[in-house]
């Protein structure tokens, strides 16, 4: 499969995008009839309103991935009756009705849904991810775990924390829609090149981010089998990623925890 196939996913009928503050999207998907939906991560009940009477759809359903503001700022709002709240069970947050955690499944048959859910922690030390399939297409719900081409810092887990959680995400199928909630592509493609200045793949996805941004359109969902040839987060086991992230430590690298590691403090510091 070339990278330009791997470019051109399309938004399934039923999966919309919300977006929200500066750099927020908040995923919503449609029941089958159109006429109920849920949100993923509402951290602005305002933009979720709008799209609601816009689309003619009641709410139904709401996924948290973790607590921060920008992803549960619009859930007092939001909450009635009808709605059921499913969130981390391993964090505080106030409005979850069904406190669910690894394993677990979400199940929504008025959408035609049935989420698995995955935790994820490194992010924060409760995330999870919500996994499944809606009319044959694989979607992932991450959050701030994985991002376009980039993974989110790292606010309270362990860097071994997050290497795992992103080895476990990895490994979900390769045509699976990435719906994170942030669109930081071209800052982290940017970085991707700086790491595999040699990886094609990498400069082809960036001109067509780029494109894509300079026409106002959104670079999300990629899928994963995209991620799995751009994201160097992803990438910790190639040797090109290793030698790059060793060579910029300054030491030796013993595994993909340790390059890891190294990589995200490499992020961290980048301008």
């Amino acid at each position: 499969m070339s990278v330009d196939t791997l470019l051109e996913t399309r938004l399934p009928a039923r999966l919309a995008m919300i977006p929200a503050f500066t750099d927020n999207y908040i995923w919503a998907i449609r029941s089958p009839d159109g006429r109920a939906a849920l949100v993923v991560d509402p951290g602005d009940a305002g933009a979720v309103r709008r799209w609601l009477a816009e689309s003619g759809c009641r709410l139904c359903a709401v996924l948290v991935t973790h607590h921060h503001f920008d992803h549960t700022g619009g859930l007092a709002e939001l909450r009635g009756d009808g709605i059921t709240v499913f969130g981390p069970r391993h964090e505080h947050i106030a409005g979850i009705d069904r406190p669910v955690g690894d394993g677990d499944r979400v199940e929504l048959p008025a959408l035609g849904l049935s989420l698995r859910v995955i935790d994820v922690p490194g992010h924060t030390a409760g995330h999870i991810a919500f996994a499944g399939d809606m009319d044959g297409q694989p979607l992932l719900f991450c959050g701030d775990t994985l991002f376009s081409a980039g993974c989110g810092r790292l606010f309270e887990g362990s860097p071994e924390e997050m290497h795992a959680s992103l080895a476990r995400l990895a490994a979900l199928p390769a045509d699976s829609l990435v719906c994170c909630a942030h669109e930081y592509t071209l800052g982290n493609l940017r970085f991707a090149a700086a790491v595999e200045p040699g990886n094609d793949d990498i400069a082809r996805c960036t001109a067509w981010a780029r494109a894509r941004r300079e026409a106002g359109l959104p670079t999300l969902p990629g899928t994963l089998a995209r991620e799995l040839r751009v994201n160097p987060f992803l990438r910790t086991g190639c040797a090109e990623v290793r030698a790059a992230v060793a060579a910029h430590a300054g030491a030796p690298l013993d595994d993909g925890a340790a390059t890891f590691a190294a990589l995200r403090r490499w992020k961290d510091g980048f301008r």
